[in-house]
């Protein structure tokens, strides 16, 4: 008998006061207890005990989002995610989430708005219907230096985010080169920030910083270079490429002692990766790329597109007065040379 009401205390634990009392009740009282104990501990036959509740998952876990947005684009473990913290969004009731996702030199940020609930999440951009729409893009870009063409103060900013070994930015390059100017001749300045494709394009980071080197020694040699780099791009390598670069310096108001030992250190190299970082920060996997007042712009826009787009954001910022470019001089190296 002991044995019997050990075994059916060790099957409902959960009750442990009516197993104490059990050995003081009556031999038949007590045969009838343990009955009933049995039969209120034990399912009925075909059914599962029911699992314990657990909190619902939303969107403010970390692991329950990832899984979500690896399945609603099909990303596999290839592609890595960074799911930021919560954030005032800005807007009443919700939170922002930023997610960045990458695969290689590839990656996209995408900004995601949570209610409180955590059960729902809205994937898009909040606007302040009291600011710049583009403001965003604009506080990224608000520092760029470097190599530019046109008016410093001028209520219209470019930044092109090019690679010198892509095809589709010698195309755009000459576009600007021909139009922008000519066109804008007080309106508009724009500004190259190098984004080189290094996975396909071999020699472009070693063109890239090249250039810049190019650029400690003057403004306007460096558009001589840039020019020149698209038009040889069929026949540079990444074997030729130094002395392709210095038989260009010929005949240039470029001191070649500089420009070799430059080229030899790697000397501009991370002036390339800090351009490279502020492209990941905007977003930007490819090019070329193009910014008008933090507006970005598809690689296909035609000069006539363009043309439209900078007519109307110079008219826009007559009253509007959220953009353009606050420069008020030349950010160069000093350098004897420099015109």
């Amino acid at each position: 008998m002991r044995s019997s009401w050990r075994f059916a205390d060790a099957r409902c634990s959960d009750d442990i006061s009516r197993y104490n009392k059990v050995m003081f009740l009556p031999m038949p009282r007590w045969r009838l207890f343990l009955l009933a104990l049995a039969v209120s501990c034990v399912p009925a036959t075909g059914q599962k005990a029911a699992p314990p509740k657990s909190a619902a998952k939303t969107a403010f876990d970390k692991p329950t989002l990832e899984a979500y947005i690896r399945h609603l684009f099909a990303w596999g473990n290839e592609v890595k995610l960074e799911i930021g913290d919560p954030k005032p969004s800005g807007v009443t009731g919700l939170s922002e989430i930023r997610v960045r996702a990458s695969s290689g030199a590839a990656s996209i940020e995408q900004l995601y708005l949570v209610p409180k609930d955590g059960k729902k999440i809205i994937q898009g951009v909040v606007y302040d219907i009291a600011d710049n729409p583009f403001r965003s893009e604009l506080s990224k870009l608000g520092a760029v230096t470097g190599p530019s063409l046109g008016t410093p103060g001028a209520p219209v900013v470019l930044v092109v985010f090019t690679d010198y070994q892509c095809p589709y930015c010698r195309e755009e390059a000459k576009m600007l080169r021909e139009n922008l100017i000519k066109t804008f001749p007080k309106e508009v300045r724009l500004y190259l920030k190098e984004l080189p494709l290094e996975q396909i394009h071999p020699w472009a980071k070693a063109a890239a910083m090249a250039g810049r080197c190019v650029f400690q020694q003057g403004q306007e040699v460096f558009w001589q270079f840039h020019d020149w780099i698209f038009d040889q791009q069929a026949q540079i390598t990444p074997e030729n490429l130094r002395n392709k670069v210095m038989d260009f310096a010929q005949g240039k108001p470029i001191d070649t002692l500089q420009l070799g030992r430059c080229l030899d250190t790697r000397m501009m190299e991370a002036e390339v990766n800090m351009s490279v970082a502020l492209a990941k920060t905007l977003g930007v996997n490819a090019t070329p790329t193009l910014f008008i007042n933090g507006r970005r712009m598809a690689s296909q826009a035609t000069w006539e597109q363009l043309r439209a787009i900078i007519a109307n954001e110079i008219q826009y910022q007559k009253t509007a007065k959220n953009a353009g470019d606050t420069a008020c001089c030349e950010v160069s190296l000093p350098s004897p040379l420099a015109k």
